[in-house]
């Protein structure tokens, strides 16, 4: 569908000149070539073709402009042509000459002749006949001009990179004026936006701005002065990877295949507790399973609500895609054995890529819902509470804070779910349907088949296939079709899981049934995520039918397949092995409903087979392909002839040679093979198919190579370019495909563009936001478009459902895209950039997400290259990227362009460095589509060819060419300028190499000279290519030349070169008849990225350029300065317009000293030396003298000058290279390390104008208030500080900038955390007053996790903001916010005005966020604090290096293998000191300064580095999550610490089994810096008997921490106190720390001023004066004020910066043989005192708190109510035996039972028993501790941590079977429900609905007497009542218990009464009269009144009725 135009010629031209003409239609234009020097005629014969996606109408307009070009100048326009295009509507063919209009419609002489033609929608050739559209290829129809269009995308960029001078042929020189813009190294620019097609007017606004060539002054109007900068794009760094026209498309840096390579993997679970376990009195077990490992927990005795706290790690060392699809499954197992495996109770399953996709890759501290999958209609089966975390190597996790689990657990809203799950799922049916498949290999196994073939000659297939499903650890098979190529099964796999599913993928292999072994043919991953939506508009997982096509290994079948991984999944397929037509859907079961079988066995059943042609319509497909060039092939096979064998599914296959399907008449003929060899001959007729053509020529000619360098060579392809073609069959789903690449369209131009900003943002370009807004620009018309385009997309009659429903989604998501983007580019500001970035870049995710199409439908296109028969390397082209469409957007991105493609090894031969080098590379050309369609499938290969046919008799025209013959030939020289690299690869065993790069172009190859033991070679060399001939036209050579490879090498004089590296480049090209100058001319540096396999692997510096060579030969060229004879003669420079301008530079290095070197060749190092360089120059330290002694150099300053680039972007690299001189002159090279930028030592003299201090002043709460609230009076040029803690408000960071000299008050608030301690009540109820705490019973500890509680509330509260301030993101529009409100301790503070903030009290509430009803009863008295930073201190203060850096010297080769060596192993010491690099003439200002000291230069102030004797005091707090080293998942840490000789090792205080050891420790060690300066602190593992295993260690650097400014020698606190648990640490006190501070900084101060005022500098701070001694009395001090500066001296100016606080840090454990995986975390600090100051105190006292003992003492008085178990044997009523159980919860072995009230009828019982349990309980962490052996074979005890929970339990005994439990009740000491008064107010509420009832604890309360609830399960899973007690509970310290003792039971001291129980209890037999009393006057008391008052009533009325008659008698005879 297209409309074409030829543009003939222009008559009637005035003058002579350069003309150019310009067509344009619906927007797009296009301009013809210039014709230079017409005079009256300019004969264009152009032709342009605009691909049309909807019909055109009748009444639209063609617009020709015709312009006089000028190189200078705007063009001219001369006139104009419109026309209407209904003539050519309704004909389809049009001849028109008509004269032109000039501007004011006013007709010219000059005229205009056209033909048109319009090719009409449905996609036939229309009214054409053949002969029209198989021209001979120069009057082609396509249009030949430049600006073939790429795509009608609004907003798309012709012309992709072109460097900062490189025209572009689709930017006429009008705009080439244009370029001049922003030249830099990586300047280039991308112009020529293409106005969106007009079909929908009003969009005609929002237009992204147009560059064509039109007026300047008219662009300059619309443009307001100048060009939009948003539409300038600059280049990427590799001009490569972006295109410069469209006849190439992009190739692939990243050689590697990632995927199926196997790597570290650890799964770390810890199982904390179940809750609410279904079932009664159990025995829990866990069982974690990850994939096939299985562990166990411990088991605990009858409880429903176990406590485990145990830690499993599994490691794996498994390819990424085998550890995301294994499932963990948590299984509750009730009482397993030794002997039984136990019943299941529930199970929850996840697979590992689902733990991984969540943030920080865990789940923390969540419930995981446990559900039974044998019994599906039953619901949960409890929770079970656990951590799990997926690392893999390099990931570090970081585990939340553990502190006390004080906030009683949400279960419902912490479930163990991925976000956006419900936490009610249903259960689920998954039916995969399996129909057919085709196209399988001949699996031929086994050797009795080719026998038995010899022998009977009967040829079956011979292969048993079978399908297999694996989903949720399920496995599921269909039956097995023997011997079938295409079995047919037509049956359905039932799963039933939990819907939505957490596994992600499902498994669908066909396998080979084998009676050896089942061999997998192919294997298909479905991604749940792909085929399904959970929106509010989501679907269902739903699939199909349609075919899936599985790749593997090479179909041609040997007995070892070395290959079979990639059957089975892993990594790329190398072949098409076969394609399955299956269909899933997914049905939500409804449970209730009873026919529903309840088991989740898989079931596999037969389904309905499905229509021929419910997949679509088969189609004719045709493939064409020519092979334009074929270099760098490996030397090891160039002695062989190659040939190359392209195929498409099975067509095309040597091997099983597919004709054309049955459908089509299928020949009859021998076997695959010879039928193949007679289609390659073209030998017989009826191989030809009714119109005369070959099904398919399929692979090229075998040629033998010629050889291109010593290490590659190339086909002879010159003039004569082989081609191939393939027809085959397909069902046409092409609109899968087509929606997924105008998607992939948009997503490449929207990463293209991010990489632009990123590359802007990295080389300080200006204005990067402006870039970032052009992207957004086309990434909304990039989405808008695609929801047009698709909308048209009649519903197809083979589209399935997901087809809809994934149009509608994509629709949806991409027009919501659309308008987020146009909404962010409005937001975009220099700002916001980085953020908004961010989202951009999650736009790119979804997009590639989206644009995935999970179903296939034409196979992968795979090309091989084949050395005399045999397969050598292939690659794999997906079909869609080359499929053609009639729509632009919809094509393939490589359909008909030249693509360059480099072949690759199989399989796991391409890992590691043989996937690295380059077995071939490729030009090839490919074109596939409808066979309909196919006229154009040579419009996109280089001009100038003659098709060469096949010799057929018939003399058809339509045949595809075999070959292509080039007539048109252009040689050009080609100019290499290979300037310098930098942060190459170590190669050699040095840690150095000796580098040199090889250049390839076409056929030819070339080096650059060898540069010894570097990684940064400048080589500054020019390489000249003569004669490169390319075959083509001259301009498309132009803009699009080939692309040239540069590699890296390593040369070692034995053996070959290692290989480095590659990369890409393009040269900049000029044509003969073009000038050699600006702008383009000489080309720029620039830098290209070196690739290793997919690592980066350094830059490369360099600029190309590529000359033609006119007719006058080499003499028209720039000239070379220096010789030309290029053979043997001397290497030449790169010239003087393309080097970079150089200036001179002084480079100071300060020597400090030398660290940790390692041996060398077995032998000390004894002298080291330490050597700078340059560029060339450098210098020498001075010579350690004994390295032993002394590390440090003596002379500290050196200096050296050199020439480097004014451009600093440039600068080459320093190296530092560490010498051992060695008797007798000799040097050995210790180590290098390669400084690669030097940008951050560069030294800027400050700037005079803009004085402002180092960092604003931090306001509080945006308001600045005098001080103390009242006027004062200030000295000018103060600032005062206020730091009295008078209202707590939230320290805000607002930065205000303030002038040095201004006069203003800052009044900064310590943060008084009075509020943090608030109760953290869920609700009004009664507040239970706490005690204040006492200062005696504060201790280091109640600072430490006061601490904490702050740390976890600051990030919950930065989470809240992080996630309010996102909601706000989506909320505000447009809206700016002009201040930036940091939200630093979580509250945002809008502080719009600097007014005072009103009220501050009210303020407060609100900050605090309380109800305002609940005033706060009293404030607590506030617990000092200190910070826990949850990293470690190095992270937080930039590692210490403000000026001495650390620099690692490296020796040893990088290994090859990715994996294997670490950066540790090849580190071999470090090399102290720092740099300073400034241009000469230094300002004056500073050397005048007072204190100058020349010999320092920069680096004035600095301490000496003479030994200095330390005392180091290292506190070990504890240890979290250690990685377990004993077989039963436990370990025995101790401390093990290492400073220089000092060896401490903690054995004999090791903790017994525990992974979260608390150490409280500190030790003490004297060290003498620089010698002993790195401290290791390790973790151990005890062992009873071998040697003890290192668990991980960190090490810590002593002496940056030691000379830092941030002076990490001892944590300032928070206050200051001379005694108490706060006690000051530091020998020096805060004035005199002051003092220092001020005289080493040189700053005026401090002056301590009357009513608390101290200043520093110009700062005036002020705060409290007096404070307490140990003895309450007052007295005035200077400390809190001094204290007060120091904790701000961020504030002071020039010298400020934070000093560290007093803190705890969090240090990762690693271990050596576990690299990159943390073991656990050590939460720790240090303290340094110099020995010859005063001695510090005592260290503080952090040991482990003592838990203390108690003793609880319950008496239970009776119960009530309990339900009734036993039926009476005689009488048949119901009683119950009642005794109750209790415990302390964990301690089931101190149980203790009352005695049993027998026979209990009423559920009555009476006990008054008592139980005394003592226990050890932690306060603080409120936690009961318990030690015991584990087991009897245990060699110690293990300390238990557990909540402290009493259980109650009520039984019923019997006497010969076990008792039946008939309730528990459990009370959590800490937090239980008031027990009621009586047992009438006791109900179940007390225990369900916690959040209403007051909580009371024991520990406050003491005494606590009342009824409580028993409860239990009944059989539906429900909670019931079955009983009350009435208990009572009280507690004691140990010391008030043996003052009052108490008897257990009812004994003595202190004994109970015997309870008062009816007698029945005594057996009935013993005393029948007795029980039959009791059990008549109970039970049947009332029934036996009854009867008797019924009897008298009886007796009455008979009494009555017999003397009745005797009675009337008398009356009536009167008697």
């Amino acid at each position: 569908m297209a409309l074409l135009v030829r543009l003939k010629a222009v008559t009637g031209l005035r003058g002579k000149g350069d003309r150019l003409a310009k067509a344009a239609f619906r927007g797009l234009s296009f301009y013809t070539r210039v014709l230079e020097n017409c005079e009256d005629e300019a004969r264009f014969d152009e032709t342009f073709r605009w691909p049309v996606a909807s019909n055109i109408d009748g009444n639209e307009m063609l617009e020709i402009q015709v312009f006089s070009y000028s190189k200078v100048f705007t063009n001219r326009l001369i006139g104009t042509f419109r026309m209407v295009l209904q003539k050519v509507v309704e004909e389809g063919q049009l001849e028109v000459t008509d004269t032109l209009i000039d501007d004011n419609n006013s007709a010219i002489q000059t005229s205009v002749s056209i033909e048109i033609r319009y090719q009409a929608m449905d996609g036939t050739v229309g009214t054409w006949n053949d002969g029209e559209f198989l021209e001979t290829p120069n009057s082609r129809l396509e249009g030949e001009g430049p600006l073939e269009t790429e795509s009608l995308l609004p907003g798309h960029r012709q012309g992709s990179a072109v460097s900062s001078g490189k025209s572009n042929p689709s930017l006429k020189p009008a705009e080439r004026n244009f370029r001049r813009a922003g030249k830099g190294v990586f300047s280039a620019m991308k112009l020529g936006k293409i106005r969106p097609p007009k079909e929908d007017p009003h969009r005609k606004q929002d237009e992204p701005a147009i560059l064509e060539t039109e007026d300047l002054d008219q662009k300059a109007m619309r443009l307001g002065g100048g060009l939009d900068p948003d539409t300038i794009s600059l280049a990427s760094v590799t001009a490569v990877t972006t295109n410069v026209s469209n006849k190439r498309s992009k190739p692939d840096i990243k050689m590697e295949p990632s995927a199926g390579r196997p790597m570290d993997y650890q799964v770390s679970i810890t199982v904390i507790e179940a809750r609410q376990l279904v079932g009664l009195n159990m025995d829990p077990v866990v069982c974690v399973e990850v994939g096939e490992e299985k562990k166990y927990t411990s088991m605990k005795e009858s409880t429903n609500c176990p406590y485990y706290n145990e830690y499993f790690v599994f490691d794996f060392h498994v390819p990424p895609d085998v550890m995301f699809d294994k499932i963990i499954k948590l299984s509750v197992i009730h009482s397993k054995n030794l002997l039984r495996s136990g019943t299941l109770v529930g199970s929850f399953k996840m697979d590992v890529g689902t733990v991984y996709m969540q943030p920080e890759h865990q789940f923390y501290h969540k419930w995981a819902i446990l559900s039974d999958p044998e019994d599906i209609t039953a619901g949960l089966k409890g929770y079970l509470k656990c951590d799990i975390a997926v690392v893999g190597k390099g990931d570090n996790i970081k585990t939340p804070h553990k502190a006390n689990e004080t906030d009683e657990d949400d279960i419902e809203g912490n479930l163990l779910l991925p976000d956006g799950v419900p936490p009610e799922r249903q259960w689920a049916r998954f039916y995969i349907k399996i129909y057919r498949a085709e196209g399988l290999p001949r699996m031929n196994t086994s050797l009795m088949a080719n026998v038995k073939k010899a022998l009977i000659g009967e040829n079956k297939d011979l292969v048993d296939p079978y399908v297999q499903v694996l989903f949720a650890g399920q496995k599921g098979k269909t039956s097995v079709q023997k011997s079938s190529y295409e079995p047919l099964w037509n049956e359905q796999v039932i799963f039933t899981e939990m819907f939505p599913p957490l596994c992600k993928r499902l498994k669908v292999q066909i396998r080979d049934s084998d009676k050896v072994n089942d061999m997998a043919i192919g294997t298909h991953f479905i991604d749940l995520r792909k085929i399904s939506n959970e929106g509010d508009k989501g679907f269902l997982p739903t699939f199909g039918p349609a075919w899936v096509n599985m790749y593997g290994s090479t179909r041609n079948y040997t007995l070892m397949d070395e290959h079979q991984d990639l059957n089975e999944g892993l990594g790329e397929g190398v072949s098409f092995r076969a394609r399955l037509l299956l269909s899933l859907a997914v049905e939500i079961l409804d449970t209730s409903n009873p026919e529903i079988t309840s088991s989740t066995e898989v079931q596999v059943e037969q389904t309905t087979p499905v229509a021929d042609n419910c997949t679509g319509k088969m189609e004719e497909f045709f493939l064409f392909g020519a092979f334009l060039e074929a270099t760098m092939i490996d030397r090891k096979i160039g002695d062989k002839p190659i040939n190359f064998e392209v195929t498409i599914g099975n067509y095309g296959n040597q091997i099983d040679g597919m004709a054309k399907p049955s459908l089509k008449k299928k020949k009859e003929g021998g076997d695959g093979e010879q039928e193949d060899s007679e289609l390659l001959q073209h030998s017989s007729e009826d191989d030809a198919d009714d119109d005369g053509e070959l099904v398919f020529v399929s692979s090229t000619q075998p040629m033998k190579p010629l050889i291109t360098d010593r290490n590659y060579f190339h086909l002879p392809y010159f003039e004569k370019k082989p081609c191939i073609y393939i027809k085959s069959w397909w069902q046409d789903q092409r609109r899968r495909l087509y929606n997924a690449n105008i998607m992939d369209k948009i997503a490449d131009k929207l990463e293209e563009g991010l990489n632009d900003v990123q590359e802007m943002i990295k080389t300080e370009k200006p204005h990067p936001e402006r870039r970032l807004r052009g992207v957004l620009e086309e990434l909304s018309s990039g989405c808008f478009r695609f929801v047009t385009l698709t909308n048209k997309d009649q519903s197809l009659s083979a589209r399935t459902r997901l087809d809809r429903e994934r149009l509608k989604s994509c629709m949806r998501e991409l027009e919501n895209m659309g308008q987020q983007a146009k909404i962010l580019r409005s937001q975009v500001k220099k700002n916001t950039m980085r953020d908004k970035l961010k989202l951009v870049q999650n736009f790119l995710q979804k997009l590639r997400f989206l644009a995935d199409e999970p179903q296939h439908s034409i196979p992968d296109i795979f090309i091989w290259m084949m050395s005399n028969g045999k397969r050598i390397a292939y690659a794999r082209i997906p079909s869609k990227d080359i499929l053609y469409s009639i729509v632009d957007e919809e094509t393939g991105k490589d359909c008909a362009k030249v693509k360059t493609v480099f072949l690759r090894l199989p399989g796991k031969r391409g890992f590691g460095p043989a996937g690295w080098t380059v077995q071939a590379k490729m030009e090839i050309y490919l074109w596939l589509g409808l066979t309909k369609q196919r006229k154009d499938f040579l419009s996109g290969l280089p001009c100038g060819f003659e098709e060469k046919k096949a010799s057929q008799g018939l003399g058809l025209q339509a045949f595809p060419p075999i070959s292509l013959l080039y007539t048109k030939k252009q040689v050009f020289q080609l100019r290499a300028h290979m300037y310098q690299a930098r942060s190459l690869f170590a190669a050699d065993s040095s840690g150095l190499s000796d580098p040199f790069a090889r250049v390839f172009f076409i056929t030819q190859g070339q080096c650059t000279e060898v540069l010894n033991e570097t990684l940064c070679p400048t080589w500054d060399q020019l390489l000249v290519f003569n004669n490169v001939e390319l075959y083509g036209e001259a301009h498309e050579m132009r803009d699009d030349p080939p692309i040239i490879v540069i590699e890296i090498y390593d040369q070692d004089t034995v053996g070959k070169a290692d290989f480095m590296g590659r990369t890409f480049a393009k040269p900049v090209v000029k044509m003969s008849d073009e000038d050699y100058g600006p702008p383009r001319f000489p080309p720029q540096l620039e830098y290209y990225q070196i690739y290793r396999g997919n690592s980066t692997a350094g830059d490369l510096l360099a600029a190309f350029e590529l000359l033609q060579i006119g007719p006058a030969g080499k003499s028209d060229l720039p000239p070379i300065d220096g010789p030309t004879d290029t053979e043997q003669g001397p290497i030449l420079p790169v010239p003087l317009g393309i080097r970079p301008v150089l200036s001179k530079y002084r480079v100071e290095i300060l020597f400090w000293g030398l660290r940790d070197l390692k041996r060398v060749n077995l032998a000390q190092v004894d002298r080291p030396r330490v050597d700078i360089e340059c560029a060339g120059k450098g210098v020498q330290s001075a010579l350690i003298q004994n390295y032993k002694k002394n590390p440090n150099f003596s002379t500290l300053v050196k200096w050296f000058e050199v020439d480097l680039p004014e451009n600093e972007l440039l600068h080459p690299p320093l190296n530092i290279r560490v010498v051992d001189c060695r008797a007798f002159g000799r040097y050995t090279l210790v180590g290098s390390h390669a400084v690669s930028s030097l940008r951050r030592f560069i030294h800027r003299p400050p700037d005079k104008k803009s004085q402002h201090w180092n960092t604003a002043a931090k306001l509080l709460n945006g308001y600045l208030a005098l001080a103390n609230g009242g006027p004062c009076y200030h000295p000018p040029g103060e600032i005062v500080i206020n730091m009295e803690p008078e209202v707590p408000i939230k320290k805000m960071e607002t930065m205000v900038k303030l002038e040095a000299n201004s006069d203003a008050v800052v009044k900064v608030d310590v943060v008084k955390e009075k509020e943090k301690k608030k109760k953290k009540k869920k609700g009004g109820g009664e507040e239970i007053e706490e005690e204040e705490p006492d200062e005696s019973m504060l201790d280091w500890w109640s600072k430490y996790f006061a601490s904490i509680e702050t740390m976890k509330e600051q990030l919950r509260q930065q989470e809240a903001a992080a996630a309010e301030a996102e909601e706000k993101e989506e909320l505000e529009i447009a809206e700016e916010i002009k201040l930036d409100d940091s939200p630093m301790k979580g509250f945002k503070g809008q502080a719009k005005t600097k007014e005072k903030v009103k009220a501050p009290k009210e303020d407060k509430k609100k900050k605090q966020q309380q109800p305002p009803e609940a005033p706060e009863k009293k404030s607590k008295q506030k617990i000092d604090e200190l910070k826990v930073y949850n990293k470690e201190l190095e992270m937080e203060f930039d590692s210490f290096e403000d000026w001495l850096h650390t620099f690692s010297l490296f020796r040893g080769k990088i290994g090859d293998n990715d994996d294997t060596t670490m950066e540790e192993e090849r580190i071999v010491g470090r090399f102290k000191g720092s740099m300073c690099v400034y241009k000469v003439p230094l300002p004056d200002d500073i050397t005048k300064e007072a204190g100058y000291d020349p010999n320092f230069g920069m680096f004035q102030g600095i301490p000496s580095n003479d030994p200095i004797n330390v005392l180091v005091r290292v506190y070990i707090v504890r240890a979290t999550d250690l990685h377990p080293a004993d077989i039963n998942g436990k370990a025995d840490p101790y401390i093990a610490i290492k400073l220089g000789k000092t060896d401490i090792k903690d054995k004999e205080n090791y903790i017994s089994k525990q992974l979260n050891p608390i150490f409280g420790k500190s030790f003490d060690i004297e060290a003498t810096f620089p010698m002993e300066s790195m401290l290791t602190v390790a973790v151990y593992d005890w062992d009873l008997v071998g040697s003890d295993d290192l668990i991980g260690e960190t090490k810590i650097d002593l002496e940056n921490r030691y000379y830092s400014k941030h002076r990490a020698t001892c944590g300032i606190s928070q206050t200051y106190s001379t005694h108490g648990y706060n006690m000051w640490r530091d020998p020096g006190k805060p004035t005199q720390i002051l003092a220092k501070l001020c005289r080493e900084g040189k700053v005026d101060g401090p002056h301590y001023g009357p009513g608390g005022r101290v200043k520093v500098a110009n700062r005036v701070f002020t705060g409290p004066r007096e404070m307490e001694d140990e003895n309450g009395q007052k007295k005035q001090t200077d400390e809190h004020l001094a204290l007060a500066v120091l904790r701000q001296w961020e504030e002071i100016p020039r010298v400020g910066c934070k000093l560290v606080p007093e803190h705890v840090e969090t240090r990762p454990l690693l271990n050596p043989d576990k690299p990159g995986i943390e073991q656990g975390r050590l939460e720790m600090w240090v303290d340094m005192f110099p020995m010859d100051m005063p001695a510090p105190g005592p260290a503080i006292d952090i040991s482990p708190r003592k838990p203390k003992r108690y003793e609880l003492r319950v008496i239970v008085w009776n119960t009530d109510e309990v339900i009734l178990e036993d039926d009476d044997f005689f009488t048949g009523e119901k009683s119950s035996d009642i005794f109750v159980r209790g415990w302390l919860k964990g301690q089931q072995e101190d149980k203790q039972d009352t005695d049993v009230h027998y026979h209990s009828l009423t559920g009555e019982g009476n006990f008054n028993w008592r139980y005394v349990f003592p226990f050890d309980y932690l306060m603080a962490e409120e936690k009961i501790v318990i030690s015991k052996k584990e087991s009897m074979f245990s060699w110690d005890e293990t300390e238990y941590k557990i909540p402290a929970r009493l259980t109650l339990q009520v039984w019923d005994a019997d006497h010969f079977s076990a008792d039946d439990f008939l309730g528990a009740i459990e009370l959590d000491l800490n937090r239980f429900p008031r027990g009621a008064k009586t047992a009438k107010q006791c109900s179940m509420d007390m225990v369900t609905t916690e959040g209403d009832l007051p909580l009371v604890s024991i520990f406050k309360q003491k005494r606590v007497k009342g009824w409580w609830p028993f409860v239990a399960r009944n059989e539906n899973d429900e909670l019931e009542l079955t009983g009350k007690v009435e208990a009572e509970l009280h507690l004691l310290t140990a010391e008030e218990a043996e003052k009052s003792p108490v008897g257990l039971a009812r004994n003595e001291p202190d004994p109970l009464e015997k309870p008062n129980r009816p007698d029945t209890s005594f057996i009935w037999f013993l005393n029948p009269l007795k029980s039959i009393k009791y059990l008549i006057c109970t039970r049947y008391k009332w029934l036996i009144i009854k009867i008797v008052l019924a009897l008298l009533l009886l007796i009455m009325v008979g009494l009555f009725l017999y003397s009745m008659p005797g009675y009337m008698v008398k009356k009536l005879l009167g008697a």
